[in-house]
């Protein structure tokens, strides 16, 4: 497979970035990272949820340039079908794509008051009605996934797209201690164990940045 680059932002804070790199991670394609700096201000308006554009995650790769981290997951399991991104079964894959669709759009009250911040942790953090609105949402989501395909992933035995564009929730739901049922707790704990994740993490934890806009205090 030809050489790729694969441009991301924060690993604390960039939640899309995740989602783009754990695709590739989760593909198989092999990458080179290009960090941009927190401190670039169009890559900080993109955090915080003030741009018009996510122009980050962005991969290079065979001359092609795609961004936008749906379009990303298309052009790998285009590229990389065996990695099984999506589900093999038609219905299955069209669901798919509909959940990572609603994420994509949706949850605005959830990103708002939730931000991305691996590194932190604020117990018994109070959630406003409309971000608990769209939590239970997403619960509801995992549930029927889990329920409908069996497991482990939310489209059965390995983990893809949809996984790939939930797991910044998971961080999220880790970070301001959202009680989760057993089933949710489970798939939240076997994202967190994936090895893409860990080194995810690892490399978060490891930034010296700090982005005081998304660091909540409340």
């Amino acid at each position: 497979m030809a050489h790729a680059e694969l441009t991301i932002s924060s690993k604390n804070y960039g939640a899309w970035a995740l989602r783009g790199w754990l695709m590739a991670r989760l593909a198989g394609l092999p990458f080179e990272e290009n960090i941009v700096s927190s401190d670039d201000p169009a890559m900080k308006a993109e955090m915080l949820l003030l741009s018009s554009s996510m122009l980050v995650p962005s991969l290079q790769h065979q001359g092609i340039k795609v961004w936008d981290t749906l379009a990303i997951g298309e052009y790998l399991h285009e590229i990389l079908p065996k990695a099984a991104l999506l589900p093999p079964d038609l219905k299955a894959r069209a669901h798919c794509r509909a959940i990572c669709g609603e994420m994509h759009s949706g949850f605005s009250a959830l990103r708002s008051a939730l931000p991305m911040n691996i590194k932190a942790h604020f117990a018994n953090f109070k959630v406003w009605s409309r971000a608990q609105a769209d939590i239970d949402r997403i619960l509801e989501i995992w549930t029927d996934c889990l329920a409908t395909y069996g497991g482990p992933y939310l489209f059965g035995k390995v983990p893809g797209l949809a996984d790939a564009m939930y797991a910044p929730v998971v961080t999220r739901f880790l970070t301001y201690d959202i009680p989760l049922d057993k089933a949710s707790a489970a798939y939240a704990k076997r994202i967190m164990q994936l090895p893409a994740m860990q080194e995810w993490v690892a490399g978060a934890k490891s930034e010296p940045d700090e982005i005081d806009e998304l660091d909540a205090e409340f």
